[in-house]
Protein backbone atom coordinates (compact mmCIF):
# COMPACT_ATOMS: atom_id res chain seq x y z
CA UNK A 1 0.00 0.00 0.00
CA UNK A 2 1.45 3.55 -1.05
CA UNK A 3 0.57 6.92 0.69
CA UNK A 4 -1.12 9.07 -1.89
CA UNK A 5 0.74 12.74 -2.83
CA UNK A 6 -2.62 13.17 -3.96
CA UNK A 7 -4.07 12.98 -0.73
CA UNK A 8 -2.10 15.46 0.87
CA UNK A 9 -1.98 18.14 -2.00
CA UNK A 10 -6.16 18.00 -2.07
CA UNK A 11 -6.43 18.56 2.26
CA UNK A 12 -2.99 20.98 2.29
CA UNK A 13 -4.02 24.09 4.12
CA UNK A 14 -4.30 27.60 2.40
CA UNK A 15 -1.45 29.33 4.90
CA UNK A 16 2.09 28.46 6.45
CA UNK A 17 0.71 30.78 9.26
CA UNK A 18 -2.41 29.04 10.55
CA UNK A 19 -4.53 30.80 13.35
CA UNK A 20 -2.82 28.93 16.32
CA UNK A 21 0.37 29.58 15.41
CA UNK A 22 0.96 31.84 17.79
CA UNK A 23 0.45 29.58 21.11
CA UNK A 24 2.51 27.17 18.80
CA UNK A 25 5.42 28.96 18.64
CA UNK A 26 5.02 29.58 22.51
CA UNK A 27 4.80 26.18 23.34
CA UNK A 28 8.17 25.83 20.84
CA UNK A 29 10.07 28.60 22.93
CA UNK A 30 9.78 26.86 26.25
CA UNK A 31 11.78 24.00 25.50
CA UNK A 32 14.96 26.18 24.63
CA UNK A 33 15.91 24.17 21.68
CA UNK A 34 15.58 26.66 18.88
CA UNK A 35 19.10 27.29 17.35
CA UNK A 36 21.11 25.89 19.79
CA UNK A 37 24.32 23.93 18.98
CA UNK A 38 24.17 20.50 17.93
CA UNK A 39 23.55 17.63 20.21
CA UNK A 40 24.72 14.38 19.63
CA UNK A 41 22.05 11.95 20.41
CA UNK A 42 20.08 14.01 17.63
CA UNK A 43 22.48 13.63 14.95
CA UNK A 44 22.57 9.91 15.94
CA UNK A 45 18.32 10.11 15.55
CA UNK A 46 18.87 11.66 11.91
CA UNK A 47 21.85 8.91 10.65
CA UNK A 48 19.70 6.05 11.69
CA UNK A 49 16.49 7.19 9.95
CA UNK A 50 18.71 7.86 7.00
CA UNK A 51 19.81 4.45 6.58
CA UNK A 52 16.51 3.05 7.58
CA UNK A 53 14.59 4.54 4.71
CA UNK A 54 17.66 3.85 2.17
CA UNK A 55 17.83 7.97 1.27
CA UNK A 56 20.91 9.88 1.34
CA UNK A 57 19.39 12.80 3.96
CA UNK A 58 17.46 13.15 6.83
CA UNK A 59 16.80 16.20 9.33
CA UNK A 60 14.87 17.57 12.47
CA UNK A 61 13.79 20.92 11.93
CA UNK A 62 12.28 23.24 14.55
CA UNK A 63 9.99 25.57 12.80
CA UNK A 64 10.07 28.90 14.15
CA UNK A 65 7.93 32.18 13.25
CA UNK A 66 9.88 33.18 9.92
CA UNK A 67 12.72 30.47 9.97
CA UNK A 68 13.22 26.41 9.82
CA UNK A 69 16.00 25.63 12.21
CA UNK A 70 17.55 22.22 11.64
CA UNK A 71 18.51 21.04 15.33
CA UNK A 72 20.07 17.34 13.82
CA UNK A 73 21.25 16.86 9.56
CA UNK A 74 22.70 14.15 8.18
CA UNK A 75 23.69 14.46 4.48
CA UNK A 76 22.49 17.92 3.84
CA UNK A 77 24.86 20.91 2.37
CA UNK A 78 28.00 21.50 5.03
CA UNK A 79 26.92 24.97 7.12
CA UNK A 80 23.28 25.05 6.13
CA UNK A 81 21.60 25.58 9.47
CA UNK A 82 18.16 26.84 8.82
CA UNK A 83 15.94 27.99 5.64
CA UNK A 84 13.18 30.43 5.63
CA UNK A 85 9.97 29.39 6.57
CA UNK A 86 8.76 29.66 2.87
CA UNK A 87 11.52 28.01 1.17
CA UNK A 88 11.84 24.70 3.49
CA UNK A 89 8.92 22.04 2.94
CA UNK A 90 8.71 21.49 6.77
CA UNK A 91 7.25 24.67 7.28
CA UNK A 92 3.83 22.73 5.10
CA UNK A 93 5.27 19.40 6.86
CA UNK A 94 3.95 20.77 10.17
CA UNK A 95 0.76 21.81 9.37
CA UNK A 96 -0.52 17.87 8.77
CA UNK A 97 -1.53 15.49 11.29
CA UNK A 98 -0.09 12.59 9.42
CA UNK A 99 2.96 11.95 7.80
CA UNK A 100 3.31 14.18 4.48
CA UNK A 101 4.70 12.51 1.44
CA UNK A 102 6.23 14.61 -1.64
CA UNK A 103 8.05 12.21 -4.81
CA UNK A 104 8.07 15.62 -6.98
CA UNK A 105 9.11 18.57 -5.41
CA UNK A 106 7.66 21.01 -7.68
CA UNK A 107 5.20 24.38 -7.11
CA UNK A 108 2.62 21.37 -8.27
CA UNK A 109 3.24 19.43 -5.17
CA UNK A 110 3.02 22.00 -2.34
CA UNK A 111 1.64 25.84 -3.15
CA UNK A 112 2.55 26.92 0.14
CA UNK A 113 6.56 26.49 -0.70
CA UNK A 114 9.15 28.06 -3.01
CA UNK A 115 11.14 25.09 -4.93
CA UNK A 116 13.66 27.19 -5.72
CA UNK A 117 15.80 25.99 -3.04
CA UNK A 118 15.04 22.12 -3.78
CA UNK A 119 15.82 22.29 -7.07
CA UNK A 120 19.19 24.29 -6.30
CA UNK A 121 20.15 21.20 -4.47
CA UNK A 122 18.72 18.59 -6.61
CA UNK A 123 16.08 17.42 -4.58
CA UNK A 124 12.97 15.25 -5.21
CA UNK A 125 11.98 13.21 -2.80
CA UNK A 126 10.69 14.36 0.76
CA UNK A 127 8.52 12.84 3.35
CA UNK A 128 8.34 14.44 6.98
CA UNK A 129 5.92 13.72 10.48
CA UNK A 130 5.38 16.18 12.96
CA UNK A 131 7.15 16.19 15.95
CA UNK A 132 5.07 16.91 18.84
CA UNK A 133 5.33 18.20 22.67
CA UNK A 134 3.24 16.13 25.44
CA UNK A 135 0.62 18.37 25.16
CA UNK A 136 0.15 17.75 21.52
CA UNK A 137 1.70 20.90 20.07
CA UNK A 138 3.66 20.86 17.19
CA UNK A 139 7.26 21.72 16.99
CA UNK A 140 8.92 20.47 14.21
CA UNK A 141 9.50 18.09 11.70
CA UNK A 142 11.49 14.38 11.21
CA UNK A 143 12.15 14.38 7.88
CA UNK A 144 13.82 11.98 5.49
CA UNK A 145 14.75 13.46 1.88
CA UNK A 146 16.12 11.86 -1.56
CA UNK A 147 17.75 13.26 -5.09
CA UNK A 148 15.41 10.93 -7.17
CA UNK A 149 11.34 10.20 -7.28
CA UNK A 150 10.50 7.12 -5.33
CA UNK A 151 7.21 6.18 -3.67
CA UNK A 152 6.39 5.88 0.13
CA UNK A 153 4.62 3.33 1.72
CA UNK A 154 2.52 2.42 4.27
CA UNK A 155 5.16 0.72 6.10
CA UNK A 156 7.50 3.05 6.03
CA UNK A 157 5.29 5.99 6.88
CA UNK A 158 4.52 4.13 10.11
CA UNK A 159 7.72 3.78 11.08
CA UNK A 160 8.50 7.34 10.06
CA UNK A 161 5.86 8.35 12.90
CA UNK A 162 7.22 5.81 15.36
CA UNK A 163 10.96 7.45 14.72
CA UNK A 164 9.27 10.83 14.91
CA UNK A 165 7.60 9.94 18.27
CA UNK A 166 10.98 8.69 19.62
CA UNK A 167 12.89 12.59 19.10
CA UNK A 168 9.80 14.38 20.17
CA UNK A 169 9.86 12.64 23.38
CA UNK A 170 13.51 13.09 23.30
CA UNK A 171 12.94 16.73 22.92
CA UNK A 172 10.73 16.72 26.08
CA UNK A 173 13.43 14.78 27.88
CA UNK A 174 15.85 17.60 27.28
CA UNK A 175 13.40 20.08 28.34
CA UNK A 176 12.57 18.60 31.59
CA UNK A 177 16.13 18.22 32.50
CA UNK A 178 17.51 21.63 31.59
CA UNK A 179 14.64 23.33 33.17
CA UNK A 180 15.30 21.94 36.31
CA UNK A 181 18.88 22.44 36.20
CA UNK A 182 19.24 18.54 35.90
CA UNK A 183 22.41 19.16 33.30
CA UNK A 184 24.45 15.52 34.92
CA UNK A 185 20.93 13.60 34.37
CA UNK A 186 20.25 14.85 30.90
CA UNK A 187 23.98 13.73 30.00
CA UNK A 188 23.28 10.52 31.53
CA UNK A 189 20.06 10.09 29.36
CA UNK A 190 22.26 11.20 26.03
CA UNK A 191 24.58 8.90 26.78
CA UNK A 192 21.99 5.87 27.27
CA UNK A 193 20.50 6.60 24.43
CA UNK A 194 23.37 7.00 22.20
CA UNK A 195 24.88 3.55 22.83
CA UNK A 196 21.25 2.06 21.85
CA UNK A 197 21.31 4.22 18.47
CA UNK A 198 24.86 3.07 17.90
CA UNK A 199 23.46 -0.27 17.88
CA UNK A 200 20.60 0.01 15.89
CA UNK A 201 22.69 1.69 13.25
CA UNK A 202 25.02 -0.80 13.19
CA UNK A 203 22.03 -3.30 12.68
CA UNK A 204 20.91 -1.44 9.43
CA UNK A 205 24.26 -0.86 8.08
CA UNK A 206 24.01 -4.69 8.40
CA UNK A 207 20.42 -5.44 7.00
CA UNK A 208 21.28 -2.32 4.23
CA UNK A 209 24.23 -3.87 3.32
CA UNK A 210 23.16 -8.07 3.58
CA UNK A 211 19.56 -7.10 1.36
CA UNK A 212 20.90 -4.12 -1.36
CA UNK A 213 19.00 -1.43 0.78
CA UNK A 214 16.36 -2.25 3.62
CA UNK A 215 13.04 -4.33 2.65
CA UNK A 216 10.63 -2.98 5.29
CA UNK A 217 7.82 -5.34 3.52
CA UNK A 218 10.18 -8.24 4.81
CA UNK A 219 8.42 -9.81 7.46
CA UNK A 220 11.39 -10.72 9.16
CA UNK A 221 13.33 -7.25 8.81
CA UNK A 222 10.43 -4.89 9.99
CA UNK A 223 10.49 -7.22 13.03
CA UNK A 224 14.14 -7.01 14.07
CA UNK A 225 13.62 -2.77 13.35
CA UNK A 226 10.20 -3.10 15.68
CA UNK A 227 12.39 -4.33 18.46
CA UNK A 228 14.50 -2.02 18.18
CA UNK A 229 12.00 0.92 18.47
CA UNK A 230 10.67 -0.83 21.39
CA UNK A 231 13.79 -0.63 23.43
CA UNK A 232 14.42 2.66 22.48
CA UNK A 233 10.78 3.69 23.96
CA UNK A 234 11.14 1.62 26.83
CA UNK A 235 14.59 3.68 27.57
CA UNK A 236 12.24 6.98 27.13
CA UNK A 237 9.16 5.70 29.02
CA UNK A 238 11.55 5.41 32.09
CA UNK A 239 13.22 8.35 31.68
CA UNK A 240 10.27 10.43 31.30
CA UNK A 241 8.54 8.61 34.33
CA UNK A 242 11.30 9.19 36.67
CA UNK A 243 11.62 12.68 35.65
CA UNK A 244 7.56 13.67 36.40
Amino acid sequence: MLVSTLHVRNSSPTTLFPENDVARLRTLHQYQIVNTTPEKVFDDYVAWSARLFNLPISLISLVDEEQVWFKASVGAPAGVTSLSRPDSMCSAAILHDEPVFFSDYTRESCELVNPATAEALGLHFYAGAALYSPEATRLGVLAVIGRENRTFSAAESALLVQLADLVSRTIALRAHYLLHDQVEEWEKAQSELETRLDDNSALARYLAARGNGIDLEDEGVAQLIQQRLEKMSAILDKRLREAA
